[in-house]
């Protein structure tokens, strides 16, 4: 009898000396955080903001109109209070039993570490920290979210009074090359990459998967990616279902 999707994955991870996984916005819109390039999301920031989320979220509009930007960032891409789902806990705990080597993700949430992820590489930083961008002063989002910190709509630094800004990657800019060198580094070491709730439409971040030169790459996400007809594995259902049974199944035995 042939296996299914979850026992080829489980028996895969189980087989393989070094596991990477590779996310993006599907991993967490299972918490409720919404992904902001879905139709809905581009319909809903161009009708209320007035300029699609790439524009939005753009180096540019920071600094032409910081009180639009923030506006933005406050409603749209922090949720505080969203809590880690079946997928981050899953891998947190393949990593803590020696069946995950690291996390590489493209969101900005930290839902990873919230979950217990030790290993985590952030592509596109973390809205939780923030920084001026006059002295580099550091800062954390509830001094962003704070109104005793706001002066026309824009968060300001204590120290100089410069604009302090979240430390994420915008349109425009470059990505830490430190991240992504690290990143390279884990994708070309794995024998196994899993790569789970993004289309691979994202660049440069998509990009990196051209470092993978291991035995088994397997795709999870609902719609279809460019990557499927290299995968050795394709599963077409809910990131946090398919994680969470597999990481179930790996406590099945004694690894």
């Amino acid at each position: 009898m042939a296996m299914t999707p979850i026992e080829c994955l489980t028996k895969l991870i189980r087989e393989s000396s070094n596991t990477v996984f590779f996310g993006g916005a599907g991993v967490s819109t299972e918490s409720g955080i919404p992904d902001f390039r879905s139709a809905s999301g581009l319909y809903a920031a161009r009708e209320v903001y007035g300029y699609p989320p790439e524009e939005l979220l753009s180096q540019s509009l920071f600094m032409k109109k910081p009180q639009l930007f923030f506006r933005y960032y406050r409603e749209n891409l922090v949720a505080r209070h969203a809590q880690p789902n079946a997928a981050h806990l899953a891998l947190a705990k393949l990593e803590e039993k020696g069946l995950l080597s690291a996390v590489i993700t493209q969101n900005i949430d930290g839902l990873h570490q919230a979950a217990g992820s030790k290993k985590v590489l952030e592509l596109h930083g973390s809205n939780w920290r923030q920084y001026c961008i006059q002295c580099k002063a550091k800062y954390d989002l509830d001094y962003v979210m704070s109104s005793n910190n706001i002066q026309s709509g824009v968060p300001v630094c204590k120290d100089c009074g410069g604009m302090v800004r979240p430390e994420v990657v915008l349109y425009e800019e470059s990505l830490d090359n430190a991240i992504v060198a690290a990143s390279i580094q884990a994708i070309e070491r794995a024998d196994l990459l899993i790569v789970g709730g993004t289309s691979l439409a994202v660049y440069p971040a998509a990009g990196l998967l051209r470092y993978f030169h291991g035995r088994h790459l397997v795709l999870i996400n609902k719609s279809e990616t460019s990557y499927d007809n290299q995968a050795q594995l394709v599963i077409s259902d809910d990131i946090g279902k398919v994680l969470g049974e597999v990481q179930k199944r790996t406590e099945e035995r004694d690894f």
